[in-house]
Parts: structure tokens; C-alpha cells; sequence
């Protein structure tokens, strides 16, 4: 098992050695029942000494029932600590997430983060729970087991010596057949989870396009692609059995034709022989377990690379030694700022940006699509760090700031906002969790989100299902807007944030952004130009640079693109009544 991987062991490592040692104690009585049996035969029976008989049948009970407690308890503590390891790995990766820049979550898809935090966790589960139970019984079995079988006939002894080790090559030989073929699986399974979430997520559209046969087309073909390299993999491994069967059942014949031999000759006794079979079988069911726990490590060991990868991911943006803890007020300056989604190598998504915002502004960005307009206002709650320059909020660096305290103080409504399952008022409150009932109906006003909930028999108690499906898109835009006015912060970004709602409901949010929070710094990305005309200053984005700067009025008569924009959209129709 992988080292780093097992320090989220931690408050389990009672229960991780508890189970072993136990387990040691079981394997214990278990080969010495055999030997007690053998002398029941050949002392008890052969000289008919009944007392004997009971006395050690007495004894045989006895142990039997302490080797079941003894087994039950090491089940029981391996399942607890084998369920704990995996609370354990889902909370460390789970809360490693967390720690993510947009950068970092670009290296994962959602689908295979997924897999890893269910399929992978359960198959190390699994292993974890087996190794700690039946990896340490299987070998104690087999060397007690033949250090019996020594002391009773060194031939037959000699025989399962030379047996084990064969054994053992198959097995290990098997396993790195294997290995590659399972790696290929869990890739394979990260491909049909994302098919299967993309069609979940996209359920209206494919019916919209009648695309029904389409999805199925795709997804049997990657669940058909997972079942054969699955059946590929398990082909080598089906080998494993059947190869151990035959040569262990070789070995216990030959074991009965020089037992029975050594019988006739007297150098041998009855229940010695039938002890003797029996510490082979022991012999065989433990080397039948470990091929088993072989196959399911091999299985986990794929899984526990795949976890590795997600814990071995450094965070590319972490608190400095002693970061600035508040943010004094909504100005923002962009330095001489580049950025590139590939690194310093990279080709440069935003080039040269020099700007600066006075706190309580209104500021419009337009621009077309693909310009990084996205990207720019993304370095201000530091979801990316700059590439060179230096993006600073309140007369600070943004990489100086505890990120917590930056974000606090950034609300930003992205393209994609997503609602979650539970109420409105749940739903708003992650903004505040604290806030009170009529904080929540005040920011909804703000974002002209209180008439329509109104409307709805439960009101602001009304359930949202997953991914907000149950409301439309405009309404979905103004709860996430209400959301982020909660938290009353320094700087309101709208990242295309009205594009669904009409004109007339943009307008009124904007006159509320304006009456209600004017010390606010307030950032409108934009398509249509009516969003933004009013604005204090707008930015023009063309190709990662700044293309112009300026009110309405001085854009019009200075900026190409802005004309061109406003002359397609106003004089030419392209506004909404």
C-alpha cells in the first residue's frame, strides 16, 4: 500500500493493528486443531481411551470457539478500519479540491475527480480491509502450516516447500500481466462517467434534437470498450485459480501415496496422514486467498495512483507567510498584467493590461467573444494568478491578501453559476449562512428576484432541484445575483450575468446596484450595450488587450469596435423592447 496514502489512516490505527493481531491469535488455534485431531486418532481411538477422546474433544470445542471469536473481532475491526481509511482519503481529497485555482481543476475533469473520490476510494478500501485481515493470516497459515507438517514428515514437508515458492512466481507473474490492463479500466471509467453526467446534465437538449440514439450509440460504445478491457484483464487473471487448484491437488495425491506408504512400512500413523492433509488444504485455501487479495491490490493499486495524482497536485495559489487579512476598500489596479492558460510558455491570453478602478464605480466590459474579458476580471478574486504584472485590490497585491479574506470581499456571478439543491432561502444564504429572513428578501429585491418568488406557492421556501433546473434561466441569473449581494462586499463582478433577463429587469437591477450599494465597486461583462451604456467607464476587450477606454459618449467617437457594436445593436434593431 502506498506510504503517503496511509497516513490517513490516523485515529484507525487502533483498530488497524488490532485486527492483524487477532487474526494471529485465530491462525494460532486454527493449526493446532489438526494436531489434537490426529492424536484423538491415533491415541484416543487406536488405544481406546475414552477420557482421553473427551477430554480432548473438550479442548477441540474450546478452541474452535475462541478461534470464531477471535476471527469475528478481526473482521469486525478490519471493516471498521478499512471504512475509516476511505472517510478518511475522501475527506483529505475532498478538502485538497477545495484548495484548487481554476488552474489546477483544469488538470481534472469533473467525472474523473468523481470516480476518484467513489470507484477508486472503494477498491483501496477494499484492499486496505483484506491486507490487515487476510494478507497476514494467509502467511502465518502457510508457514505454521508447514512448520506442522515438518515436524510430522520432512518429505511430504519438503514437498509443499518447493510447492509454495512455484506458486508464489505464478502469482506475481500473473499480477504484472495484469496491472496494465486494470490502469486502462479506471481511464476507461472516467470517459463513461463523463458521458453519462454530460447526457444527465444535457437531458433537455438531446431531447430537443431527438439525439436519444445518438447517446446510446455513445454510451454503449465506451461501456462496451470497459467490459472488454475489464474481460481482458480478469482472462489473465481467471489463470490464477485454476493453475493453483491443479498444482496443490498434485501435490495432496502424491502426499496420500507416500503417507499411505510410510503407514504400511509404520514409520507413519493414521491421523498424523489425515493432519497432514489437512495442513495441505489449509495451505491451499491460504494461497487461494492471497492470489484473491493479489488481484483486488492490483485493482487498488491502479485506483491509489489515480488518488496519488489528485493529492500530489499543488495548489498554485496558497496564503503567504503573513497575508493582509482586510481589504480596505473597492479599487483595483491591473499592472502591466499578462496571463497564460498554458504558463510562461504559453501564447498570452491577456497582454500588457494597465488599468485602474476607483472604489464605487460602475464599470462595463464588451467586447467579443474569445477577447478575455472573462480571464481579466478572474485575476481580480485571484481564481488565476497573473503570468507577470500584478493585479492589485485596495492598494494591495492580490497574492498578498488570505484568499479567504480576498474572495469574502469579491462577489463574482460567473457565466455558469449553478443553484444547489434545497430552498431559495438556503440557496441565497450561501452568501451569508447567518443572514436573517428579511436580509435575504432585501438583496432578492436588489436583484429583482422578490416579485417572481413571490409568485411561487412556497415562496422563498420553495425547493430548488439540482443545478436549479426548476426555474428559467433569467430567474436562476437574479437568485445568483441576490447570492452574491449578500455578502456585502467590496466588489460586485456580473460576469454576462443579466444576458437572460429583459432590458427593463436589467436596468432596474442596475438602478438598484447604483441607490442601494454606491460604495460598492460594480464590474458588468457584457454583450448587449445597453447593460453597460450607463456605466462610469467602459472597457473595450479585443484579443487580450485593452481596445479602448472611456464613457459611452467618448467611445462612440473614438473606439471602431464600440461603434461598430453600438450601430448593430441600437440603430440596427438588435436591442430588446
Amino acid at each position: 500500500m502506498n506510504r503517503k496514502l496511509l497516513q490517513s489512516v490516523r485515529e484507525y490505527k487502533k483498530e488497524s493493528i488490532l485486527a492483524p493481531v487477532l487474526v494471529v491469535l485465530e491462525v494460532f488455534l486454527e493449526v493446532l486443531i489438526p494436531y489434537l485431531m490426529a492424536n484423538i486418532i491415533d491415541i484416543g481411538i487406536s488405544g481406546g481411551d475414552m477420557g482421553y477422546i473427551t477430554k480432548t474433544g473438550i479442548l477441540l470445542v474450546l478452541m474452535a470457539m475462541l478461534s470464531l471469536v477471535f476471527g469475528a473481532k478481526a473482521g469486525q475491526y478490519a471493516a471498521i478500519a478499512g471504512a475509516g481509511y476511505a472517510k478518511n482519503l475522501r475527506h483529505d481529497i475532498f478538502y485538497k479540491i477545495q484548495e484548487f485555482s481554476f488552474g489546477n481543476i483544469d488538470h481534472f475533469s469533473t467525472s474523473s475527480l468523481v470516480t476518484r473520490l467513489t470507484t477508486d476510494i472503494t477498491n483501496v478500501q477494499m484492499a486496505y480491509m483484506f491486507t490487515i485481515r487476510m494478507l497476514i493470516r494467509a502467511p502465518i497459515m502457510i508457514v505454521l502450516s508447514l512448520v506442522m507438517t515438518l515436524t510430522i514428515n520432512k518429505d511430504i514437508a519438503l514437498m509443499l516447500l518447493i510447492t509454495v515458492p512455484f506458486l508464489g512466481g505464478i502469482l506475481i507473474f500473473i499480477a504484472k500481466k495484469a496491472h496494465p490492463h486494470f490502469i486502462q479500466v479506471f481511464d476507461q471509467y472516467d470517459v463513461l462517467n463523463n458521458t453519462v453526467q454530460e447526457n444527465v446534465n444535457a437531458a433537455r437538449v438531446v431531447k430537443a434534437y431527438v439525439r436519444e440514439e445518438h447517446e446510446n450509440e455513445k454510451f454503449g460504445k465506451i461501456s462496451t470498450l470497459v467490459f472488454k478491457l475489464f474481460t481482458k484483464a480478469e482472462k489473465i487473471v481467471a489463470w490464477n485459480m485454476p493453475v493453483m487448484q491443479f498444482t496443490i491437488y498434485a501435490v495432496v495425491i502424491v502426499m496420500v501415496l507416500v503417507g499411505g506408504e510410510s503407514i504400511i512400512y509404520g514409520t507413519m500413523q493414521t491421523g498424523e496422514l489425515t493432519s497432514v492433509i489437512v495442513y495441505a488444504l489449509q495451505i491451499l485455501s491460504s494461497l487461494m486467498i492471497v492470489s484473491f487479495v493479489f488481484v483486488m491490490i492490483m485493482i487498488a493499486e491502479a485506483s491509489t495512483d489515480r488518488i496519488q495524482e489528485v493529492l500530489d497536485e499543488i495548489p498554485e495559489m496558497e496564503n503567504v507567510a503573513e497575508p493582509v487579512m482586510e481589504v480596505a476598500n473597492g479599487d483595483i489596479d491591473f499592472e502591466h498584467v499578462d496571463y497564460s492558460y498554458g504558463g510562461k510558455q504559453g501564447n498570452l491570453a491577456l497582454k500588457d493590461i494597465n488599468l485602474h478602478i476607483k472604489s464605487g464605480q460602475m464599470v462595463g466590459i464588451i467586447g467579443g467573444t474569445g477577447s478575455a474579458k472573462s480571464t481579466l476580471v478572474q485575476m481580480i478574486p485571484r481564481l488565476y494568478d497573473v503570468t507577470s504584472g500584478c493585479v492589485k485590490v485596495g492598494g494591495v497585491d492580490v497574492r498578498n491578501y488570505d484568499l479567504e479574506t480576498l474572495r469574502d470581499q469579491v462577489s463574482m456571478v460567473l457565466q455558469k453559476n449553478v443553484l444547489f439543491t434545497g430552498t431559495i432561502y438556503d440557496n441565497i444564504r450561501w452568501g451569508d449562512e447567518n443572514a436573517s429572513q428579511e436580509e435575504v428578501q432585501r438583496v432578492c429585491r436588489l436583484a429583482q428576484a422578490d416579485g417572481f418568488i413571490q409568485e411561487f406557492p412556497a415562496q422563498y421556501n420553495t425547493m430548488i432541484v439540482e443545478g436549479g433546473n426548476n426555474v428559467s434561466g433569467g430567474q436562476k441569473q437574479r437568485l445568483c445575483i441576490a447570492r452574491a449581494l449578500l455578502k456585502k462586499p467590496k466588489i460586485l463582478i456580473l460576469d454576462d450575468s443579466t444576458s437572460a433577463v429583459d432590458t427593463k429587469t436589467d436596468a432596474l437591477i442596475r438602478q438598484a446596484f447604483r441607490e442601494e450599494i454606491p460604495d460598492t465597486t460594480k464590474i458588468i461583462i457584457a454583450q448587449r450595450i445597453s447593460s453597460v451604456e450607463d456605466a462610469d467607464v467602459i472597457i473595450v476587450m479585443d484579443n487580450g488587450e485593452i481596445n479602448g477606454i472611456g464613457t459611452s459618449e467618448e467611445l462612440l467617437k473614438t473606439n471602431k469596435i464600440y461603434q461598430e457594436v453600438y450601430e448593430s445593436q441600437v440603430r440596427g434593431g438588435g436591442q430588446d423592447e
